[in-house]
């Protein structure tokens, strides 16, 4: 099959697996919450805030593979019951482009403000690394879309990856290599570089519309090292444009490279791996990056990813008391 051809029938079927996700989302009914926020650690004297808001990802409670939080706003009433800030949505929950219809929208935003919690971040996946002008033209659209959603939503920022180049076998065998993966037949990374600059570049005036903050994210692809993150936002240069910053994604070295992505930081997804991880852990020292944060006077969203194997009813109650510990102001 033509590479070009390939590509095409990939992002078409990945679409209608959304569009099948979104129709069940966009005809559904909410239950109330079950119990209002605990409020966030607080001075006992003062009454204020002694941590930047501590909040969840939906991803630490679905996974891909637990149905009971396949809906987010049962995420939503978790988060709340257990004393989070906020919520960050993983956009596979709900859908992967506008195709979540308003009514769903707004009920998702009803939960949340009932919930007493704001919807702060969503996760997104898109792929630029592609020789295939037509494959990237398709992620920009659906990028936008994506935007658009985080728009109705009410949320201000958006991670963003650069994508893959899609030759290893799957998700098992990247890892298995450490994230690192080869370039296509005849290409390079630094062929990838401005298809991946362009293509944001493409986005940002619907993020700058939308008020909606990118951030990409060190994650696969041209984001694996904190170099390529930063030369694709520097040569973009733009306020709208900055970092998810991920503590989990750095397999070598967290902190070295985690310190030359935290200027830059507009999130920050703190994993954490109780009862060990699905495909690698690591040990965080958390005191030692929330004090690299706070040179660089970080004081925004701290956005837990749970990825280990213990029961999320231990071990998410415990990751949030030890981000409680470790960001304190004082």
């Amino acid at each position: 099959m033509h590479r070009r051809e390939f590509h095409r029938r990939r992002f078409h079927q990945w679409l209608a697996s959304s569009a099948a996700i979104a129709s069940v989302h966009g005809a559904a009914t909410f239950s109330e919450p079950r119990a209002l926020a605990v409020a966030p650690q607080t001075d006992a004297k003062s009454g204020a805030r002694v941590s930047p808001p501590i909040g969840i990802s939906t991803y630490s409670l679905w996974r891909f593979k637990n149905d009971e939080f396949k809906d987010v706003t049962k995420c939503i009433d978790y988060a709340s019951e257990t004393g989070f800030d906020g919520v960050e949505i993983l956009l596979y929950q709900i859908s992967q482009t506008e195709m979540l219809s308003n009514a769903a929208c707004q009920a998702i935003k009803r939960r949340a403000l009932l919930a007493g919690l704001p919807l702060y971040g969503m996760s997104t996946h898109q792929g630029f690394v592609s020789p295939d002008p037509e494959v990237r033209r398709m992620n920009i659209e659906l990028t936008i879309g994506q935007i658009e959603l985080c728009y109705k939503l009410g949320i201000p920022t958006m991670r963003v990856n650069t994508g893959r180049w899609g030759t290893s076998k799957n998700f098992d065998e990247l890892m298995a290599n450490r994230g690192i993966e080869p370039p296509l037949p005849g290409y390079t990374e630094e062929d990838g570089f401005p298809w991946v600059i362009d293509a944001l570049e493409r986005c940002l005036p619907s993020a700058e519309k939308c008020g909606v903050v990118l951030g990409l994210e060190n994650h696969w692809g041209l984001g694996l090292t904190p170099e390529g993150v930063l030369r694709i936002v520097d040569a973009i240069d733009s306020p709208w444009l900055q970092v998810t910053l991920d503590t989990g994604n750095f397999l070598e070295n967290p902190y070295e490279k985690l310190e030359k992505l935290a200027p830059r930081a507009a999130l920050v997804q703190a994993k954490t791996y109780y009862g060990g991880g699905e495909w690698y852990e690591l040990d965080l020292d958390y005191q030692r990056i929330a004090g690299m944060l706070r040179k660089h006077n970080y004081r925004g969203w701290i956005s837990l990813e749970f990825e280990g194997k213990e029961d999320y009813r231990t071990a998410v109650p415990k990751s949030l008391k030890l981000l409680r510990d470790a960001f304190r102001f004082t």
